[in-house]
């Protein structure tokens, strides 16, 4: 049996010892440290006591119920690092409230979309960082082993995230904006779905998937779908509003949606389909006649704006003095181009406003600089939406599109969607799927604070766990960081309280 001995010594300070008799003769066990005072003393009295409990299992038969606290000298720590336990709690809450946790039995995927939030890696890097970071451990080999129930939770996490949509931000399925983005391969090797094709990233000699996102007018995902890469974008259209349409059995659904996705075919589709559109308009493609006529009807005043019948439906076209000044600037630096091309035929390989078969016949396109000198400051919407809804509201919807790129900067900067380092299909399929609702969480945290990504994830890891060991008794002990004011009150308008 041990037991706590005290001692003067020779400096007249109180040294706590842990002692033991055998055969009669007292046996020091350890020494515990020297106070000075009746505090440090009551701090290494309390030290003692946890040594003996935690070395023997013994306890006292009075327990002091102070014993339980943390009571360590600073000479008897070692100090084991640090983890980011805050942040996962904050996250892990916020999933909570999504349901996510309720996809699957196997809490890997939800601890991989954490992961990808704090700091994106490749799968197998993620699960090293969750131990890093969170001390939670998964086999590697697992990843590989639930690949297939993984792939098989898009539709699932589909409708938790809309059934938020609609209890968070009072969505209605009554208008969605469209994009598409491509997402390149670190690899040469191309096969059915992976292919090279026109790429957003600069990277159209690599192979790609093609990536189209539905949201909401805040910016909030909804859905997505994935298409093989050499696919040209407008034919991305049709398919997946048409099937989100369908799934969810939508009676009344406007798209908004860029030029890319305009053409005859998608235009009598969507007609057919009794879907309504806001689509933007090449109006540089319009004939002269067409153009004189808008230019004339605007009369370059700011904010005017006309509505013309044609067969892609109403074409909606509006005047703005800030953009006018722009496109003039644009204009500018495309014609000195132009005139350095024609000085130096060799210097450059081509510009906008030069027209000429062969590098000894080149001219100004006079022509193309008039046509475009009238469309300055101008811009097009083709419709189908009655006239009851105002020329101010399509422009103004429109406008609205920005919401969908900045929901793919967000998934390619912070997320780091892309490249993809997986060359199955299965698991293309999952990372994007991961993705996916980390990006929904994300823009759900950025409404509700009005905080960027990179901003509430600096400020979360802010919080930090030290790790503690009492060499003593081999105990960790962990000392959470101060939780701010600032942090407080961003955990209010999640509707989370700590």
């Amino acid at each position: 049996m041990y037991h706590i001995r005290t001692t003067k010594t020779s400096s007249k300070a109180t040294a706590v010892q842990i002692v033991r008799y055998e055969d009669r003769k007292l046996i020091v066990v350890a020494h515990i440290g020297s106070a000075h005072n009746a505090k440090e003393l009551d701090v290494l009295k309390k030290s003692a006591s946890a040594w003996i409990e935690k070395t023997s299992k013994q306890t006292s038969l009075l327990p002091d119920s102070r014993l339980n606290a943390n009571f360590v000298q600073l000479d008897k720590c070692q100090y084991l690092g640090v983890r980011y336990g805050f942040i996962h709690e904050v996250l892990m809450l916020v999933i909570k409230h999504f349901g996510f946790g309720s996809l699957t039995d196997k809490k890997m995927l939800v601890d991989l979309i954490v992961v990808r939030i704090i700091e994106p890696a490749s799968k197998l890097h993620s699960l090293e960082l969750l131990d890093e970071f969170f001390n939670i451990k998964y086999p590697r080999k697992d990843f590989y082993r639930y690949l297939p129930e993984f792939a098989l939770l898009k539709d699932k996490t589909e409708n938790k995230i809309l059934a938020l949509a609609k209890n968070e931000f009072n969505f209605d399925f009554s208008l969605v904006f469209y994009d598409v983005t491509t997402l390149y391969f670190e690899t040469s090797r191309s096969d059915e779905l992976r292919k090279p094709g026109f790429s957003k990233d600069g990277k159209s000699q690599q192979p790609q998937v093609l990536i189209g996102l539905i949201i909401d007018d805040q910016g909030f995902p909804v859905a997505y779908e994935m298409f093989e890469g050499n696919r040209f974008e407008g034919k991305t259209f049709i398919p997946i509003i048409s099937a989100f349409k369908r799934k969810h059995d939508i009676k009344k659904l406007t798209v908004v949606a860029d030029a890319a996705m305009l053409s005859l075919d998608n235009v009598k589709a969507l007609k057919a389909k009794g879907l309504s559109y806001i689509v933007g308009a090449r109006i540089s493609n319009l004939s002269g006649k067409m153009i004189d006529k808008i230019n004339s009807n605007l009369k370059r005043k700011d904010k005017a704006n006309i509505r013309l019948e044609t067969e892609h439906g109403s074409l909606v076209c509006d005047f703005n003095e800030k953009r006018c000044r722009k496109d003039k600037s644009d204009m500018d630096k495309q014609i000195m181009k132009a005139e350095m091309l024609l000085k130096n035929p060799g210097r450059a390989k081509r510009a906008k406003f030069v027209k000429g078969k062969n590098k000894t016949k080149l001219e100004m396109n006079i022509e193309l600089i008039e046509k475009t000198k009238l469309l300055l400051g101008i811009k097009g919407y083709y419709t189908n939406l009655p006239e009851t809804v105002g020329n101010t509201t399509i422009i103004e919807q429109y406008h609205n599109l920005w919401h969908v790129e900045q929901a793919f900067r967000v998934a390619k900067s912070d997320l780091e969607i892309r490249p993809i380092y997986h060359f199955k299909q299965q698991a293309i399929e999952v990372h994007i799927l991961i993705c996916f609702a980390a990006l929904a969480i994300c823009k759900y945290m950025e409404i509700k604070t009005r905080r960027s990504t990179r901003q509430m994830v600096k400020i979360l890891k802010s919080v930090t766990d030290a790790r503690i060991k009492n060499t003593l008794t081999g105990e960790e002990i962990i000392m959470r960081s101060e939780i701010t004011a600032d942090i407080k009150q961003i955990l209010s308008k999640l509707g989370l309280s700590y």
